[in-house]
């Protein structure tokens, strides 16, 4: 495509793309990335040759609900960051992600690398989301709210790790676990 420029899609296109989007990423989120194309066609609305010609193949149809996904988590952290305390703003953000397990597990598939490798297929994405959650962590830190030898991968570990035990936590109190986790990034008194 030497020279020519994309055109506009039409109205009715972009609507049948925004709703490929949308049920995507609710059933993505409720069920993981284990529903079939023609699943997520039939509970839009929409033939399984409109999701292909937007989308063509499962991983472009994942990676653009991931891609959205993580702009807004890296905006929210930075918005974070620059309106609350520092340690408030870096537990709330902690405490945002790991109750997402409980509802997003696309996204918790996405953090964990299965079924769709984020840090492979979208490096500028992940790596855009651990300077916003460590630009969190370096804040907590210098006030003396989070311990100094936690790192940005020790923070993604844990955060994957809760998120996992909300969504196969079995007898385990969600709460309960979220708050020893909390204390253990605290620094000791």
């Amino acid at each position: 495509m030497t020279g020519e420029t994309a055109r506009p899609l039409r109205a009715d296109a972009r609507r049948n793309r925004a709703k490929v989007l949308q049920t995507a990423y609710e059933v993505f989120a409720a069920e993981g990335l284990g529903v079939p194309i023609d699943e997520i066609a039939r509970r839009a609305g929409v033939g399984a040759g409109t999701v292909y010609r937007h989308f063509p193949t499962k991983e472009a149809l994942y990676q653009a609900i991931v891609v959205a996904r993580v702009e807004h988590l890296v905006n929210t952290a930075r918005e974070l960051a620059e309106t609350t305390d520092p340690g408030e703003g870096f537990f709330s953000f902690f405490d945002l992600m790991t109750t997402a397990g409980a509802t997003d597990k696309g996204l918790v598939d996405a953090l964990a690398g299965e079924g769709f490798d984020i840090e492979a297929a979208m490096p500028e994405h992940e790596q855009a989301f651990k300077d916003a959650m460590g630009e969190l962590l370096v804040r907590a830190q210098a006030a003396g709210a989070v311990r100094a030898d936690v790192t940005v991968a020790d923070v993604k570990t844990l955060m994957v790790g809760c998120q996992a035990m909300q969504r196969y936590g079995g007898d385990a109190a969600p709460a309960r676990v979220l708050e020893v986790v909390r204390e253990g990034l605290r620094p000791a008194r």
